[in-house]
């Protein structure tokens, strides 16, 4: 299809849209209709997705005292970010990724129980910030969608060497039993994949003006929202608390030794020239951590298989386990879809619980010593869970191992996320049709 015909039927299908939406309005109502405002690919974004991220992001910074840029500044990340969200939703409509209700239920249900609240009173906060309840639903899905989307195109970019396994290991020793963590502002005045010198010059001399103003006293925050390609650039730049071994390692390298409030960079990288500031620092002490043994049985639902035969099933499975009428073993070899576990008879191994997925991992935390789960609904399928027991890790070689493994892990997952949306991007039709956002 041609990038005329894309765009034509984009359009057609922005105008079908607007025209049952002007049918379901009165005349009095015809001046603030709806329009589509960006092409992206086979998706759009209408203007009231852009009005509505900016005002979120907008109020966010008022309850935080934040100061904010200029409108214009801040419109453009906003469409940025819907861009990239848009592309990821439309990569996850061709996966044929997707999450079902009792799924979503179970998230939501996992956060509230993580504020320390019940469902009625999250609803209630929600409707206070100005959200209906229905639309906080689909935007906690949405953020679900986009993480697999993301996970399942990043993963099998990622190889860890032992080598570089047995180099951080010898680096943990070193450091002995404190860790350093920092807390990062960041600012990337971003390059094309294929940047012309003519480019990258541009963008030094941007980053080198970012990096004067700092230096005169201009607020991060402020610089990062406007000016910054970075991923975090809505909430201010703020990476959050990150381990030194968990940061991207030109990161790594640049704070070691650095203060806070200290500004660094700007740092060259693939993605363009990184800023940033050290917003606080602390050391960590490292202490001993559970961890798990436990099996489970995997039933993932299908067309065939519906949510609530799945569910069913295991609870069957699980009746016939207390009754003695049945062997979890031979249950998980016959039945269980994890390819990993199934031929064990579920076994998963000593493991840290964070590796889970949040809803595995709370019904972990629940368990006693060889009880069983009610079955619970994951992202993968349903679950029905067994503990087998719990240890207190003794920081063995192994543990070492795999807690540099995990690190590696997490650097190269974050290093090749941007690498990915970045090459999404580019790769992606994207047009503006509001003269006002070119």
């Amino acid at each position: 299809m041609t990038r005329e015909n894309m765009k034509y039927n984009v359009l057609k299908a922005g105008l079908i849209s607007a025209t049952l939406m002007f049918s379901m309005v009165s005349h009095a109502a015809v001046q603030s209709l709806d329009k589509v405002s960006v092409i992206v690919d086979q998706g759009v974004i209408l203007e009231s997705e852009i009005v509505e991220l900016v005002d979120g992001v907008k109020q966010g910074a008022i309850a935080q005292g934040q100061a904010l840029p200029s409108d214009r500044a801040l419109r453009t990340q906003a469409i940025e970010r819907l861009i990239l969200k848009n592309l990821q939703m439309q990569m996850a409509d061709r996966m044929g990724i997707q999450i079902s209700d009792p799924q979503l239920d179970q998230t939501i249900e996992n956060i509230a129980q993580r504020d320390n609240i019940d469902i009625n009173e999250l609803r209630r906060r929600v409707e206070a910030d100005g959200m209906t309840y229905e639309n906080y639903r689909e935007k906690v899905r949405e953020e679900l969608i986009t993480g697999e989307v993301t996970r399942a195109n990043v993963r099998r970019r990622i190889y860890i060497t032992p080598q570089e396994i047995a180099t951080l290991v010898d680096l943990i020793n070193q450091q002995g039993a404190e860790q350093a963590e920092y807390r990062l502002g960041h600012i990337l005045i971003a390059l094309p994949s294929s940047a012309t010198e003519e480019e990258i010059t541009k963008a030094r001399d941007t980053a080198d003006r970012v990096v004067e103003l700092l230096n005169n006293g201009s607020d991060f925050t402020k610089l990062a929202i406007a000016s910054s390609s970075g991923p975090k650039a809505l909430e201010g730049g703020d990476l959050g608390w990150m381990n030194v071994n968990s940061m991207p390692t030109l990161f790594a390298e640049a704070v070691n030794g650095e203060k806070k409030d200290a500004l660094i960079g700007p740092l060259r990288s693939g993605a363009g020239f990184h800023i940033l500031k050290i917003v606080d620092s602390r050391g960590v002490e490292l202490v001993e951590v559970e961890e798990v043994n436990a099996r489970h049985i995997l039933i993932k639902p299908s067309i065939i298989l519906s949510d609530q035969k799945a569910e069913q099933m295991l609870l069957k499975f699980k009746a016939d386990l207390i009754e003695g009428e049945a062997d979890f073993a031979k249950l998980a070899k016959e039945h269980s879809e994890d390819p990993g576990s199934a031929l064990k008879g579920g076994v998963l191994g000593w493991n840290d619980p964070s590796i889970y997925v949040p809803e595995f991992k709370e019904a972990l935390s629940r368990l006693e010593k060889d009880e069983f789960s009610e079955p619970i609904r994951t992202t993968h399928g349903w679950h029905l869970i067994q503990l087998i027991d719990r240890r207190m890790d003794d920081a063995t070689e192994k543990r070492k191992e795999d807690r540099a493994y995990q690190l590696l892990f997490n650097r190269k997952f974050s290093e090749e996320t941007d690498t990915w949306l970045r090459e999404m991007r580019d790769a992606a039709y994207i047009e503006l049709l509001d003269k006002k956002d070119l």
